[in-house]
């Protein structure tokens, strides 16, 4: 069973004034269904055929066409889910305790969350994280990683994600990759983000 393109959640310009139109067209109609099919002629009459997007990444090793592409698809298919034009705001209930256990406060979270997407070298995400248990945990990683590949940021379950490549923000932002990350947060679906914590932990 091949890999398809999933839908948006919302109309391409429904994240506006955060994220423009033009910027999600491109970004979901060309550079995700892009790695959607690069992803299926990469495995296309391997042993990953069949295999979960999740199985596959986290035993992908030095395959760099399955890496990058699988990688793309994954990460992309988080994205689009924890966003909403009804997004913004801060988490709550056990979400929200996770995160102030870990850092401190919501504030602090967002500084350190922020920080790691506004270094980040190059093309790369941010990640929020859950490891067995419920400790969540910030980290970064290049190109398309991501953290259930072995060896690459803080491990676990990504949970939230923003993707800080050039393409996903050019248009609208330019080189002011900050404010993107600023943007970003007010569109942050917390109901999608606190469901993939309950089932990460």
């Amino acid at each position: 069973m091949a890999f398809e393109l999933p839908s948006l959640p919302y109309a391409k310009d429904a994240l506006e004034p955060h994220i423009d139109a033009k910027t999600m067209e491109i970004h979901h109609g060309k550079h995700h269904a892009g790695y959607t099919s690069k992803l299926n002629d990469a495995i296309g009459g391997t042993d990953m055929e069949g295999k979960s997007i999740e199985d596959i990444l986290a035993n992908v090793g030095s395959n760099a066409a399955v890496r990058n592409n699988g990688g793309g698809y994954y990460n992309h298919c988080l994205f689009w889910e924890v966003m909403s034009p009804n997004g913004g705001g801060e988490p709550t209930g056990a979400m929200a305790d996770a995160i102030n256990e870990a850092y401190g406060s919501f504030a602090s979270f967002k500084e350190q969350f922020s920080n790691a997407a506004a270094t980040r070298f190059g093309s790369g995400w941010a990640w929020l994280c859950v490891h067995s248990g419920g400790k969540v945990e910030v980290c970064s990683s290049p190109n398309q990683d991501n953290p259930l590949m072995s060896g690459v940021g803080c491990g676990g379950t990504p949970i939230l994600g923003l993707d800080v490549w050039e393409h996903a923000y050019y248009l609208n932002y330019q080189n002011r990759r900050p404010d993107y990350i600023n943007a970003f947060f007010n569109v942050v679906n917390w109901e999608e983000v606190a469901r993939r914590y309950e089932a990460g932990k």
